[in-house]
């Protein structure tokens, strides 16, 4: 498979094209330091075997902010250098941090724009990623990444509703001098081979903002300018965040925010065209910098597809190995059927939004961190499973499954009008109920349901059942 073939970028060569993209896990304090909680997350990640671990956003910068790593000063180097060393010693991959500027919000709905600073703010946000990179090589990262996505500062200069109109926004050109400036900066703080990496949106997602038209520009220039890789997201704007009484805007609760994490009523791929766009467009400029996918990429075979495609040269997995870490471990060795698979319920996504822990929704409840067993004894049960249906939708009910261990949950696998099944969702133990709303009349739905445990060591099938709305 491509997806487990090596690739250097500069000086780090990855053994495998999977990535852990950054992800908020809320684990931290707000003191900004490395805890055991990070180090558990991050450890598991770097044992699951993915080639390439970003670690979650860390400041750049000293102003109050929740619960979020720093590396604004020397003091957080330990940690972070301990982490990273751990990283390389627990696993396989590399590591890189993902480093971030972001202005103020306050509860009242107020917040900071790029048109409040003033050109000598702007030039202590260069020198302070200059700084934060630079850190980051005594650390004895692989590289850093900069983060120029969503709602967040440097995303906001690259943003068509940038009002600045001093050299710093107006024409894409200039809306970009922030943005080149810091990756100039970086490259002159790290030197010649550390690996500068850069996570942006390929499409705002809002009334007015750039999509791939521009996007693909971005991309260019940002190479031009010394950038090794390109990450590419998508939404997570304030624009479009619903406001609520009390609390400081989060910029993933409108439609951007949907674009940024597709949930399970968003198709496999989703944003699957814009790393495509990119990189087609970077390919007929004659640049060979790789391009990350990432957005409800979910399965070995789609993976696979998009590599073989030209589509991307990397694959982004966030929530799916938030689900599981071993994933990559697993499928390498042949047992993506031991994976515990996301179900896309943004349940993470709905903690962070109301500023909670990250966790999974299908681990045991409480857990702050996946699960994890090398048991090879797969649950028991009877089998049985009844439908019913009302109200439009069909209703199913088993008896519980044991284990040796712990049962962890239950897939959920349905086929519409004698066709082929499909894992349509994942409901973690102990519920053996599950509700399907996405019916009609006139059509016969087949269903069973699988049990798995904490290993992902999948049960016999339950019979199969029919229903028709």
């Amino acid at each position: 498979m491509k997806l487990f073939q090596p690739l250097s970028i500069r000086s780090m060569t990855l053994p495998n094209r999977l990535v852990v993209p950054a992800m908020v896990t809320r684990l931290s304090g707000e003191d900004g330091f490395v805890n055991e909680d990070i180090r558990n997350r991050y450890l598991r990640f770097a044992k699951g075997g993915a080639g390439l671990v970003v670690l979650e956003a860390m400041a750049v910068h000293g102003s109050k902010s929740g619960p979020l790593l720093r590396i604004s000063s020397d003091e957080f180097m330990p940690g972070l250098r301990d982490l990273c060393t751990d990283m390389h010693t627990i696993g396989p991959g590399k590591v890189v941090p993902q480093i971030i500027h972001f202005l103020k919000i306050a509860r009242s709905g107020w917040r900071q724009k790029v048109e409040d600073l003033s050109i000598a703010d702007i030039r202590t946000i260069r020198d302070e990623y200059a700084a934060a990179a630079e850190r980051s090589v005594r650390c004895g990262f692989d590289g850093v990444e900069l983060h120029m996505a969503h709602a967040y500062t440097l995303s906001s200069f690259l943003s068509r509703l940038n009002k600045r109109r001093d050299g710093y926004g107006g024409t894409l050109e200039c809306r970009l001098r922030l943005p080149v400036e810091v990756v100039q900066a970086v490259r002159a703080a790290v030197g010649d081979q550390f690996p500068i990496g850069v996570r942006f949106d390929g499409e705002e997602c809002i009334k007015g903002g750039y999509t791939l038209a521009e996007s693909q520009l971005i991309a260019y220039r940002l190479v031009q300018s010394g950038v090794d890789y390109v990450s590419i997201s998508a939404g997570g704007k304030f624009e479009d965040a619903q406001p609520r009484a009390g609390e400081p805007l989060y910029p993933y609760t409108g439609y951007s925010g949907d674009r940024c994490m597709p949930g399970k009523t968003w198709p496999d791929g989703a944003n699957r065209y814009l790393p495509a766009g990119i990189k087609t467009f970077l390919r007929k400029q004659g640049v060979a910098t790789p391009v990350v996918a990432t957005g409800k990429i979910n399965t070995p075979e789609l993976a696979e597809e998009i590599l073989a495609a030209g589509d991307a040269d990397l694959i982004g997995m966030a929530r799916p190995l938030l689900a599981d870490p071993d994933w990559p471990r697993k499928v390498q060795g042949g047992h993506f059927d031991k994976v515990i698979r996301c179900c896309y319920a943004n349940v993470c996504k709905a903690r962070d939004e109301h500023f909670q822990t990250v966790a999974c929704f299908l681990w045991p409840k409480g857990s702050k961190q996946a699960p994890e067993s090398d048991d090879t004894v797969p649950p028991q049960w009877d089998r049985q499973l009844t439908a019913s249906t009302a109200q439009g939708r069909v209703s199913l009910k088993w008896s519980a499954a044991t284990d040796n261990e712990e049962v962890y949950g239950y897939d959920i696998w349905r086929a519409v009008e004698g066709g082929e099944f499909e894992r349509i969702d994942a409901i973690p133990a102990p519920v053996t109920a599950y509700h399907d709303t996405a019916t009609i009349s006139g059509l016969g739905y087949r269903y069973f349901v699988q049990a798995y445990d904490l290993a992902g060591n999948r049960s016999e099938r339950s019979i199969v059942v029919e229903a028709t709305v």
